[in-house]
């Protein structure tokens, strides 16, 4: 297990490596550069050539990056154009609020699908079966922005049961914790909905197709022909076996859910790094983007790895040792 680890580990580096480089070379694709946003006409020509020099947009883009992969080798990210912040410093800042939105929405997508999953694929071709079927391929082509900004006419506008925006609305001084936790709750159900819902299609019917290739199984055929309970027989040897692929699915969809993040803490003003990163590409803010770049991408790879080592707990056929 531990040579396991220490080669995942390794192998973070060059796939940190070739992320940062493709990101980096793709972002300069876009015309101009960040003094191109100051419109100020009685800007003096000569004082934002001391801009772009100060930042190092005046050398060759290579040179750039082989300056940003230096000080990333230090610990550096660079330093934001916009607030003159450490990026480290900012993307901490809003790192807890984008992990109190995805870890929530993360654990309940899998508290729901997969026993909707199990429950089709008992019922296979049942009216449940094609209910859900019908909700999950609905919810395959609806887009997050779409849906969220749905959500938040109805329940926010329309109904005003909950807040459209913004993580908090009362004091942190002249509150009691209960009410600044009912607040955040309040604030939370909105974008947390939102990112459940559009998770629940694809997972659930990976589950359900997982789940009708074991039950054809002859292990199955077998316990039922010892007679032991369908309750036993679903949960205790069919349920296991089933939720192997979906370790993988749910390893594959970690991009899916940081890339769901940006849009859905844009479009209810959360403020966590997806937004922050919103922010940075409208302002292009190089520093910030690729600090946000690589730290997401870390976030994913920690994420697989931990999928992977899932499959041990999960089949305990699967041994990671030495090659």
């Amino acid at each position: 297990m531990k040579t396991f680890l220490w080669r995942r580990i390794i192998q973070f580096i060059p796939l940190i490596f070739g992320v940062s480089l493709l990101s980096f070379f793709v972002m300069h694709l876009a015309p101009g550069d960040p003094t191109s946003l100051f419109t100020n006409p009685n800007i003096d020509p000569r004082e934002l050539a001391r801009i772009r020099a100060n930042w190092g947009l005046d050398q060759p883009i290579y040179l750039q990056y082989f300056y940003w992969l230096g000080n990333l080798l230090r610990g550096n990210l660079g330093t934001s154009y916009t607030t003159g912040q450490p990026v480290l410093q900012e993307i901490l800042a809003r790192l807890p609020a984008t992990l109190m939105l995805m870890i929530p929405a993360y654990i309940l997508t899998l508290l729901i699908t997969i026993p909707l999953g199990v429950i089709c694929a008992v019922k296979k071709d049942s009216w449940f079966d094609n209910l859900i079927t019908i909700f999950s391929f609905a919810g395959m082509a609806t887009p997050s922005f779409w849906l969220g900004l749905v959500l938040m006419l109805i329940f926010a506008v329309q109904l005003h049961w909950l807040p459209a925006v913004g993580i908090s609305e009362i004091s942190a001084t002249n509150q009691s914790m209960l009410a600044r936790g009912i607040d955040f709750l309040r604030h939370l159900i909105l974008p947390l909905s939102t990112m459940v819902l559009l998770s629940l299609a694809g997972i659930t019917r990976y589950q359900r197709a997982a789940m009708l290739e074991v039950l054809n199984q002859d292990y199955i055929r077998t316990a039922r022909a010892k007679g032991l309970p369908e309750r036993m027989v679903i949960y205790k040897h069919a349920l296991k076996n089933a939720l192997i692929p979906i370790v993988t699915i749910i390893g594959l969809s970690l991009p899916d859910l940081f890339g769901g993040a940006f849009i859905i803490e844009t479009i209810f003003a959360w403020p966590g790094m997806g937004r922050l990163g919103v922010m940075a590409i409208f302002q292009r803010n190089y520093p910030l983007i690729m600090g946000i770049v690589v730290f997401s991408a870390l976030l994913i790879m920690l994420g697989n790895l931990l999928a992977d080592l899932a499959y041990a707990w999960v089949d305990p056929r699967i041994r990671y040792a030495k090659k």
